[in-house]
């Protein structure tokens, strides 16, 4: 199944597993089976004793086709929940990315100018370049990005997008 577009909205998915060898193949094999695109993707354990994970999946689609996705997540075996973030309400999103950025002069100047607006963080560096941290929203993420391609981006290293819902409940 083609998603076109127009119709697609972008969802966050958290889904929590056990912790088991080729789950996660058996969670990106039931995408790429049904011809679902993945835009991000993390895992983390999250039990004390290392016996469940969470997987947050970021992808796109209209509402019937997410709801189908979620349906057959659900029905996989080892997946003990699969919570649709963007419709449960609000909630949190934030990435990581490491920045690497070459330049002398001015643009050396500009990008240590910016990576202090954007709240980036110089963790390593040398005569002619830096690496970044940043933190934060996906598209704050992606405007700092765009602004160092002009200033001698280098590389770019993402962590994909991890939520959670605001609230002192867990989900």
């Amino acid at each position: 199944m083609k998603i076109t577009q127009e119709a697609a909205e972008r969802h966050v998915l958290a889904v929590t597993v056990d912790n088991e060898p080729g789950i996660l193949a058996k969670i990106t094999g039931l995408f790429t089976a049904r011809g679902y695109n993945i835009d991000s993707l993390t895992v983390a354990d999250i039990s004390e004793d290392h016996a469940i994970s969470r997987i947050t999946i970021v992808t796109n689609g209209p509402p019937e086709v997410i709801d189908q996705i979620q349906a057959q997540l659900e029905r996989l075996v080892p997946v003990h929940r699969v919570i649709d973030l963007t419709e449960e309400g609000p909630h949190v999103e934030r990435e990581l990315a490491l920045v690497k950025v070459s330049g002398t002069g001015e643009k050396r100047v500009e990008a240590l100018r910016l990576a202090d607006i954007f709240r980036a963080r110089p963790v390593d560096t040398t005569t002619e370049s830096f690496i970044f941290e940043i933190t934060g929203p996906p598209d704050k993420v992606d405007s700092f990005i765009a602004l160092m391609r002009e200033l001698g981006l280098v590389e770019v290293g993402r962590t994909g997008i991890v939520g959670m819902m605001r609230g002192a409940e867990a989900v």
